[in-house]
């Protein structure tokens, strides 16, 4: 199993036939959102985790730093055996990712509830893919 933060090494038995999925929302680049528009979509993000949390699916969640400036991001390259840093997102484009949820869901369809869901509480696109192998 690929490590990430918070996934217990040795899963239960009810987890084994459980997948995890990474949902990440798609922030765009239009700058930071006031305040107003900011507190009710905070309030709905929790209430989304504590409703993963009681489901037993949640595993990691968390936000980008500098949501505001995606320049921020620093990408890393081997070249002739080094390693090369650029600033600046990986790939240019008008979204980025601005934070991401892990979840543990039986299948794909599951998955996709929460990430609508999620979708619902950050007003924001959700990309839900499933990792490599079993949860």
């Amino acid at each position: 199993m690929p490590f990430v933060s918070g996934v217990k090494a040795e899963p239960e038995e009810a987890d084994k036939t459980m997948r995890l999925y990474l949902l990440s929302i798609q922030q765009p680049g239009s700058g930071p959102a006031s305040p107003e528009v900011l507190e009710p979509i905070i309030r709905d993000l929790a209430t989304f985790n504590d409703e993963l949390r009681a489901a037993g699916a949640w595993v990691f969640a968390g936000g980008l730093e500098t949501l505001d400036q995606p320049g921020a991001a620093t990408v890393l390259r081997v070249r002739d055996g080094q390693v090369l840093t650029t600033d600046g997102p990986y790939a240019e484009g008008k979204e980025h990712v601005g934070g991401i949820s892990i979840i543990r869901a039986p299948d794909l369809d599951a998955a996709l509830e929460w990430g609508g869901k999620l979708a619902r509480a950050t007003t924001l696109p959700v990309e839900v893919r499933p990792f490599q192998g079993e949860a």
